[in-house]
């Protein structure tokens, strides 16, 4: 486990006793949460610890958020705005791949992407946070969101809408906003994160390939969707590679292929699936219309007619300049200065955390995973364990941000 840093943060020794004394128990729930999950808008369970943990620490909550599993709860504060924290609670449809003693229950059930972690790191701020206000006033007044469905679900944006953010359920509107995510590439007890886009828009595509099918013996009879398919998987790698700035950045990556029956038909219709993500608007848009194109034109080429389907599903998530530089000063002062690194570029996974952005100044951080000398799974594979090591570095961070007097401007 990384040793303290300098505690120079106004009550930082007072929060890190604090979080040492939840520590064990926080860990039993990483571990537990880790046992039993719930995908996108099935969380009926991981939410109901949420609440009982709440309610236990005297914590005003409510629940029933977005579907039925988001929990928004308030700690009263000082000030007229509030400082939010977030955390996401579901899992995966993947099969897990390990033998921890806390693997999943729930067959073709895992959380490969650390929302486990990141669930009990909220529980864990919250619970250190309401300690704290028994003995101080706190600086402002904060609001904790745990949203379901951040794996392609848009909880982020249900919990949004249904005034998350705005005070109109819990305590005053928000003024900042922080998430974290684990961070297998970045070693532990290191946080990081950058300023602008620090997330890819992350978007879906189906396209349609229409022929005509006939007997495999007698394929000039056909107008193949097959042969056709395979060239629009090809030339749609020509999109990133020839249209797009060298120093932007997107990517298309076809992942499903669906199409025939038997292995002596050509069939008359085949299915393309997949994802495009880029850091701009005008690149989102200009993937998009190519994609359309491309398919389009080489479906013609072919004979045979395409329609492509495309689906926005989360913008660029981006970091808020000043929000980035007051996470980098508390954790500079929680820290130490050694274990505070920079994201040099975006990274291209999505995030829904990107509907918080437009109300409130945000900031989505990276907490490092990696125990020396070791290979830490990536996200959303097979093998992948939030290193419980790193809980206490989140709880702690969390809590600073949160106990950090508003910014004399904003607040």
């Amino acid at each position: 486990m990384p040793s303290p840093g300098p505690a120079s943060h106004p009550l930082a020794a007072e929060i890190r006793d604090l979080v040492q004394r939840e520590l064990t128990a926080l860990v039993a729930m990483r571990r537990d949460l880790h046992m039993h999950p719930e995908i996108g808008y099935e969380e009926v369970r991981t939410s109901g610890i949420v609440r009982d943990a709440l309610r236990d620490a005297g914590i005003r909550h409510e629940g029933g958020l977005a579907g039925g599993t988001g929990v928004l709860a308030h700690l009263p504060g000082t000030g007229p705005r509030a400082v939010a924290l977030r955390a996401d609670m579901d899992a995966l449809p993947i099969v897990e791949r390990g033998g921890p003693a806390w693997k999943s229950r729930t067959e073709g059930r895992m959380h490969a992407c650390g929302h486990d972690g990141h669930t009990t790191i909220l529980v864990g701020a919250a619970r250190v946070l309401a300690a704290l206000a028994a003995r101080h006033a706190l600086p402002r007044p904060v609001t904790l969101v745990f949203q379901p469905a951040e794996e392609g679900g848009g909880g982020g944006l249900r919990m949004v809408e249904e005034g998350a953010l705005d005070g109109s359920r819990l305590g005053p509107p928000v003024e900042e906003a922080y998430a974290l995510h684990g961070w297998p590439e970045l070693a532990l007890g290191t946080v990081a994160t950058r300023t602008g886009a620090i997330m890819a828009a992350s978007d879906r595509f189906e396209v349609l390939v229409e022929g005509r099918g006939s007997h495999a013996a007698w394929p000039h009879r056909s107008a193949d969707p097959v042969v056709c398919a395979a060239a629009i998987v090809t030339a749609l790698q020509s999109i990133v590679a020839r249209n797009i700035d060298p120093l932007d950045a997107a990517v298309v990556s076809v992942t499903a292929i669906e199409g025939g029956a038997a292995f002596n038909v050509i069939p008359d219709r085949v299915t393309l699936r997949g994802t495009y993500r880029s850091l701009s608007e005008a690149t989102r848009s200009l993937v998009e219309r190519r994609i359309a194109d491309v398919a389009a034109g080489i479906a013609a080429a072919h004979g045979c007619t395409a329609r492509a389907q495309l689906q926005r599903n989360y913008p660029v998530t981006v970091n808020d300049a000043d929000a980035v530089r007051r996470f980098e000063s508390v954790a500079r002062a929680t820290l130490g200065d050694a274990r505070v690194a920079h994201l040099d570029a975006p990274v291209m996974g999505g995030e829904d955390f990107a509907f918080y952005g437009p109300h409130a100044r945000c900031c989505y951080w990276a907490l490092g995973l990696a125990a020396p000398g070791t290979n830490c799974p990536p996200l959303h594979a097979p093998d992948f364990d939030f290193n419980d090591d790193a809980i206490a570095t989140g709880v702690e961070l969390m809590c600073a941000l949160a106990a950090r007097e508003a910014h004399p401007e904003h607040g």
